[in-house]
Order: structure tokens, then sequence, then C-alpha cells
């Protein structure tokens, strides 16, 4: 399968994940610890750094990251907007704005930020929030080849009718993707 063309920062407001093929973005309590000993096409990375103006995440997400809080393994620096309905006991961090508002409001604050360049929203809760009121541009996936079988999906919506997407690229964008793997040997 042909990977999709670079990010291009046009001010998009892109729900962007790492996800495992069994469609979980995190393990459970947010663990990030299942993407240990994966890689991405060289210069994956650094396309993201210079087309990402600013991100939106949850309180969820943001408290469960105890390591890491910069995306991109620190390599990106910009204004992140934590989403959350109590910022008066967030822990605060330099570059970081806790917002309590709705989410269209964050997307509005986040995309000013970004100046121009594109708004990365890494929670799938104000995901799955924006893209019903059809404010995601892009989703944008990284499937790695992991199954976890627990943790925090990508999408969650129990009795809600099926979003209907348009892959982007050359080609039907109505086609399925195919991808194919085999487990990997383990040693014992």
């Amino acid at each position: 399968m042909d990977d999709t063309e670079p990010q291009t920062a046009a001010g998009k407001v892109l729900w962007h994940f790492a996800m495992s093929l069994d469609g979980f973005v995190a393990g459970p309590n947010h663990s990030m610890d299942w993407m240990a000993g994966t890689s991405s096409r060289p210069g994956l990375v650094r396309e993201y750094v210079e087309t990402t103006g600013a991100v939106l995440g949850g309180r969820d997400g943001w408290d469960g990251a105890v390591d890491e809080r910069r995306p991109y393994g620190g390599e990106w620096e910009g204004p992140i907007f934590v989403l959350t309905h109590h910022p008066e006991d967030a822990r605060p961090a330099a570059g970081v704005t806790f917002l309590n508002c709705d989410v269209g409001e964050a997307v509005r604050i986040g995309l000013d930020a970004a100046g121009g360049k594109n708004l990365e929203v890494f929670s799938p809760t104000i995901g799955r929030q924006l893209l019903a009121r059809g404010l995601i541009d892009e989703i944008d996936l990284h499937v790695v080849p992991v199954l976890l079988g627990d943790g925090i999906r990508l999408y969650d919506n129990p009795g809600g009718d099926p979003i209907r997407l348009d892959r982007i690229g050359a080609g039907d964008p109505s086609l399925l993707v195919n991808l194919r793997y085999r487990p990997a040997a383990t040693s014992g």
C-alpha cells in the first residue's frame, strides 16, 4: 500500500493519531508503551513538526502523559491547548493553555494560534465531537502493527450512525485499504 502524499500546512483541523490495528489510540490509562519498537517512514515526524501550528487535546490525555508532554518526541514547539471542565486543578506547563469552553470555540482559538498551519487534535472525545459538528478537515492515521485488545478507541459512538469517509489521494475515494500482516515471531 502506498503512503499518502506528504501533509501540508494549510490551516486544517487534523484529527491525527497512531492507532493499533484494532482501533485503539492508547492503551489502558492512556499508556503509549505499546508503540515501543515501531518506526515510521523517513521524514514523517519532520513533516508534522513543520506543518503543525498548534495542538488541541483533552484533559485525560494530558493527565496521562506523564513523561512526554511535547509532541513528536519534543521536536515540535508551539501552543498546546487542553480542553477541560476543571482548568483550576490542571498541572501547568510552559506553552500550555487550559480552556473551559465549547469545542467549536477551542478550534477557533487553536486555529488562530496555529498561524495558518494545521491544528492537530489529539483527543478521541474531542475529535468525535468535532466530527459531529463538521469541524474536522482530515483524519490522519498511522496504523501500528499491533493488536491491543483494550484501551482508548479512536472512535466510540455506540448506537450512532456510521460516518462515511473519503480516502484522500489518487483513485476512487471509496476504495477500501488493504493491510496484510502476520504474527511476529516471539522469543520464548
